[in-house]
């Protein structure tokens, strides 16, 4: 009598079944060590389209200078987004070790360092005796920048084709708002930008939802229905 012929043995495991298991293993661990994308597009739309939208709206009332009550909320959703975007990408990756832990720790820190880095350049701008119009198109285009080539570097460190294609695009709307000038530049930023992130967040959730799918139709379960 074979091993798989004995009362009471389960038999040899299905190789459908066992690849199952590995794809839904792999499935949660990655969704358990790496940023969730739709998080942080929608952080990041949320506060581009409500903060540029509030920028804009004040500087048609104001000659073409937003009001600094605008400007205040607009900090204070740009800080918003980039302290659950920090906060967000290290925790995700604390519980892990090695390089992917190190690249998650290092991607989440960058955005803080950043944005530092780019509050010192247009505080140096202004010292220099730059007017109110160059300092607000410096200060949108460095930020833009610090966002587009972050999301290029999490493209690498994460292997995400979308973080890619979000990093080129807004790269591209910061160089066509600042080109634009005030206060179309708010304007584009709200719409191009906010929406880009918006709908980046609507696509992972569709590719999120595809792949549960999918993985829910391999069970045997799924099979026999």
């Amino acid at each position: 009598m074979s091993p798989s012929d004995r009362p009471g043995d389960d038999g040899p495991l299905d190789p459908a079944a066992s690849l199952r298991v590995i794809r839904e293993t792999q499935e949660r661990a990655r969704a358990a060590n790496e940023p969730d994308c739709r998080l942080l597009y929608g952080v990041w739309g949320v506060a581009w389209l409500v903060g540029y939208l509030t920028l804009w709206t004040s500087s048609r009332t104001m000659g073409g200078q937003p009001e600094g009550w605008a400007f205040a909320v607009f900090g204070v959703l740009l800080t918003s987004a980039v302290v659950i975007t920090a906060v967000h990408s290290i925790r995700r990756t604390a519980g892990t070790r090695g390089v992917s832990a190190r690249a998650g720790a290092m991607y989440g820190w960058s955005w803080f360092l950043g944005f530092v880095a780019q509050g010192a350049v247009v505080s140096g701008l202004a010292q220099a005796g730059a007017s109110p119009e160059v300092m607000a198109l410096a200060a949108n285009g460095i930020a833009c920048i610090v966002v587009g080539l972050l999301y290029l570097g999490g493209a690498i460190a994460f292997d995400d084709r979308g973080l890619l294609v979000l990093g080129v695009w807004i790269l591209v709307v910061a160089g066509g708002a600042t080109l634009a000038g005030l206060p179309g530049t708010f304007l584009i930023m709200a719409l191009a930008g906010g929406g880009g992130f918006l709908l980046m967040a609507a696509v992972e959730q569709a590719r999120v939802v595809r792949r549960r799918r999918d993985l829910g139709a391999a069970s045997p379960e799924a099979r026999r229905a």
